[in-house]
């Protein structure tokens, strides 16, 4: 299937790793000019060499949870690529996994973390993206804004994520901007989250995927990134506004 992807332009917040980069990555492979971010110069510059066209990749080292970081990543995709097509937010973080744990302070800095980065880099782009006559915003969210699961800032702030896109896929619907989120599940790569606690306790993760993935196994992060690719693809025109779960079955909301 020709995804009609080849000359777009595409920023990838938080795509030095897992994720990110394997969304920015495809989105290569299929032809699109990609500015993948990161905080980090090192990890940002492999991914960017390793990127395997046929479209180009630029790196730009930012931290999108600011103002000026927002604006360098989206002027970054104007005056190396001419434009900009296609949003992917998708930078994030977790705090205290209990309530009793969480306060307000760690609960702005989940939400900082993860939803104030979406907001200011999307707010960004809508210049740019009205300038094409429309374009895409997806929001990387997670099952666990759709259901309890995690630390409950966690849950807040994908939630948050999850709403914000629905709110901005009805508001930016009359400029052609097409916007969704995506609900990965439990999705384990080198340096990740999962990884850690796997390597820490092997029998607890294992006895964790038994119970609660029916599939029985994490997701990878390329699973993820050919939902993503095809769902910013003009062949997922009318996906506007919902959050698509990809989660080998994991979670148990409707």
């Amino acid at each position: 299937m020709d995804l009609r992807l080849e000359g777009k332009v595409a920023v990838v917040t938080g795509s030095s790793r897992g994720i990110g980069r394997a969304i920015a990555t495809r989105l290569v492979e299929e032809g699109v000019d990609v500015v993948f971010c990161a905080r980090g110069a090192e990890a940002l510059e492999e991914a960017v060499a390793a990127a395997p066209g046929p479209g180009r990749a630029h790196g730009v080292v930012a931290d999108v949870s600011t103002e000026d970081g927002a604006e360098r990543v989206v002027d970054a995709a104007k005056s190396t690529f001419g434009g900009l097509d296609i949003l992917v937010n998708n930078v994030g973080g977790s705090g205290a996994s209990t309530f009793d744990a969480m306060d307000a302070e760690d609960l702005e800095t989940v939400l900082g973390k993860n939803v104030f980065p979406a907001l200011r880099v999307s707010r960004a782009a809508l210049p740019a993206l009205r300038e094409r006559g429309g374009g895409v915003i997806a929001m990387i969210a997670s099952i666990f804004g759709r259901e309890i699961g995690g630390g409950p800032g966690y849950n807040l702030a994908k939630a948050a994520e999850i709403s914000l896109a629905k709110t901005m896929a009805r508001d930016l619907a009359k400029d052609r901007i097409r916007v969704f989120s995506v609900s990965p599940g439990s999705t384990l790569f080198p340096g990740g989250s999962w990884d850690r606690r796997q390597r820490e306790d092997p029998e607890a993760i294992a006895a964790f995927v038994e119970r609660e993935i029916p599939w029985g196994r994490f997701g990878t992060v390329d699973e993820v990134a050919d939902v993503v690719t095809f769902l910013v693809s003009e062949r997922a025109t009318w996906v506007v506004g919902t959050s698509v779960v990809v989660d080998g079955g994991q979670s148990r909301a409707f």
